[in-house]
């Protein structure tokens, strides 16, 4: 397999440090963070201008057609700058589009940026699991009737429409008769309540109070959406793992500078052996999480099986990586690797919500000694 990237990707990636770099340093971030709406129009603005959200829009639609492994690149630079815009949430919503293959004029708008997505699926007893639905959709004339509450809904109050995962048939935790719609803000009964998290992000509790929606709401066929869930969910992962891989890139490189400027003795404390060993051991763990990062994002295409496979071993080695490097990197920093004022804090707090995001390091570990291939090599 040939690992090396394009020089198209390259450039996407290059065009977005760029202008990380110079127009969203970590002080402008905090201010946009710190904000009313706490993202800014201005930044999205630029990822529409630099084609990030026609990246994996198909091209009949107005995209470019992009790879997981195209967005890799993207989401690494998003993650090392750690950029609060709602990008993740709208591509991962887009995702759900594309698969239902019936909601073209919406991946148009979302490839011209005009259309924001989150995706309202987890509920508050379920933990990680997405297949257990409370939320009920029953059928109302020619449409269908939403009610339920949903939790932790990643830029739910800046979105424009929401993916809502509801049970049409079957009982609380069946796989079959899941049903998945897409559902405009402003819909009559839907009631967003807006919250930062910890790592600066905004996240929503949305409740659907007897929403009305019309039959092409749905996506793909009545009952029959969880497969194309667990599709959408695995190539989330994905994306969450090469963010990750951005914070700790960036994150690991602070520490060093860090540890060759900062004197103790009369010497820089990067010359002792024992902080050299802990950088070492942090290289390792930031190289085998890259590997694993960009196998998920390759594997994307591959049958059902695998993807689930791979997609959890990577979330699991990611997450795995992102604890230990976030923690060394606080402890090398001493006390201010606590502190508001340093961007190491904002990394690591970043990267503990991609670990719980889509699944901890114990889902996903359950899950993939749970395939069918694990099981035929124990």
């Amino acid at each position: 397999m040939d690992f090396n990237f394009k020089e198209e990707q390259l450039q996407f990636a290059d065009a977005l440090r760029r202008w990380v770099d110079k127009d969203y340093g970590f002080d402008a971030r905090q201010r946009i963070v710190h904000s009313a709406s706490g993202v800014s129009d201005v930044a999205w603005n630029t990822l529409v201008e630099l084609g990030m959200t026609a990246l994996p829009i198909p091209e009949a639609q107005g995209g470019f057609d992009g790879s997981a492994v195209d967005m890799l690149l993207v989401m690494q630079e998003l993650g090392r700058g750690l950029v609060v815009e709602p990008y993740f949430a709208t591509m991962w919503g887009a995702k759900f589009l594309q698969l239902a293959g019936n909601q073209h004029h919406r991946l148009e708008d979302v490839a011209q940026g005009k259309l924001k997505l989150a995706c309202a699926l987890g509920e508050k007893h379920a933990r990680h699991d997405l297949a257990d639905i409370k939320t009920i959709a029953s059928i109302n004339g020619e449409g269908y009737r939403i009610d339920g509450t949903k939790t932790v809904v990643i830029h739910g109050g800046q979105a424009d429409a929401l993916i809502v995962s509801a049970r049409s048939a079957g009982t609380q935790r069946d796989t079959n008769g899941i049903s998945l719609f897409v559902v405009p803000v402003e819909t009559p009964g839907v009631v967003i309540r807006d919250y930062r998290t910890i790592d600066g992000q905004r996240a929503a509790t949305v409740q659907f109070n007897h929403v009305a929606v019309p039959a092409s709401a749905l996506l793909s066929k009545l009952g029959g959406g969880c497969d194309l869930l667990d599709e959408a969910a695995d190539y989330g992962v994905s994306l969450l793992c090469a963010e990750a891989v951005g914070a700790m890139d960036a994150l690991f490189n602070a520490t060093l500078e860090y540890l060759k400027t900062r004197q103790q003795f009369g010497r820089p404390i990067g010359g002792f052996q024992a902080l050299q060993h802990r950088m070492a051991d942090m290289y390792i763990h930031l190289e085998q999480a890259r590997s694993m990062a960009l196998l998920v994002a390759a594997r994307m295409a591959c049958d059902a099986e695998e993807r689930r496979r791979v997609a959890s071993a990577a979330k699991v080695r990611v997450g795995q990586a992102a604890k230990f490097i976030g923690q060394q990197a606080i402890q090398l920093h001493g006390g201010m690797g606590v502190t508001d004022e340093l961007p190491a804090a904002h990394h690591f707090k970043r990267l503990t919500m991609i670990e719980l995001t889509l699944g901890d390091v114990d889902h996903h570990l359950e899950r993939f000694t749970a395939q069918r291939g694990f099981q035929q090599h124990a």
